[in-house]
């Protein structure tokens, strides 16, 4: 919900697919308090995007969000923006400041040190690199422990279902779980040392590298959870801070904003 004029709002839509990791980017909107509209896309049977995305971005990945600035005629074609965390960096530097959530990025440079090598805060060089770390090394074990899931499905034709559980679970053990304890021992440790006393994976406020790592976090917990129960005890810190990001009152509003659009898009008939 936004607080300023209207008028002076730039036009906001975004577009996502059913269980998508867009939720992330409504709960940045959220923060923001920014107006927007949403239009869901719902996955085929074979859990793949539809052609329709295509029309959007040539790459028919969700989530993708376009900006109608109110200064430009509505005949120019709006600003078309793709990538979560390019999405939520680019909203974040343009919004972040005039919104009631100031703190959404930190303080870049350290007093007297503006300009020069190495002279950002330790809050804003984290914010940076947790700006990429959750697509880049955190969400590709888990796309991979999907795969595997698949290949021990029902989905495999039956008579070769039997070699490919095998070799899925196999390869779960030898690479998915390995790698994902590696990353979630190295969060465990940001944030034991997160500056200005903590709490957040940047320091004392929430920031969209915490919004952007919710997902993974959470698909981590429910799907390998299942299979290697051990990642419940080993990390209590990262668990309670996955528990305090899901109380953030952005993300049960994006939650609630959700549930509604979803509710509505099928009242209204399915893409």
């Amino acid at each position: 919900m936004a607080t300023a004029d209207k008028k002076d709002q730039p036009k906001i839509k975004v577009y996502w697919l059913n269980e998508s990791r867009a939720q992330r980017l409504i709960w940045l909107l959220e923060e923001l308090h920014l107006d927007y509209e949403t239009e869901i896309f719902y996955r085929d049977k074979d859990m793949l995007a539809p052609p329709e995305l295509q029309e959007i971005h040539p790459l028919g990945k969700a989530p993708i969000v376009t900006i109608q600035s109110p200064s430009i005629n509505n005949g120019e074609k709006p600003l078309v923006l793709a990538e979560s965390g390019f999405i939520m960096q680019y909203l974040t530097e343009h919004f972040a400041k005039s919104s009631p959530s100031p703190n959404l990025i930190p303080q870049r440079w350290e007093p007297g040190q503006e300009g020069q090598l190495g002279g950002e805060t330790e809050s804003y060089l984290r914010y940076q690199y947790f700006l990429h770390y959750p697509e880049g090394s955190l969400q590709p074990s888990l796309l991979v422990s999907i795969v595997l899931e698949i290949m021990k499905s029902n989905k495999m034709p039956f008579p070769v279902r039997p070699i490919t559980s095998f070799v899925a679970s196999k390869f779960f053990s030898a690479f998915v779980i390995p790698h994902l304890n590696t990353d979630l021992a190295f969060l465990e440790k940001q944030l034991e040392t997160a500056p200005d006393g903590g709490g957040y994976i940047c320091g004392s406020h929430l920031t969209p590298a915490d919004i952007l790592l919710s997902f993974p976090l959470q698909l981590a917990k429910d799907r390998i959870g299942k299979v290697d129960t051990s990642i419940h005890g080993k990390y209590p810190k990262l668990w309670a801070y996955l528990e305090r990001l899901k109380g953030e009152e952005g993300y049960k509003s994006a939650d609630k904003r959700i549930e509604e659009a979803e509710k509505a898009e099928k009242c209204g008939g399915k893409k």
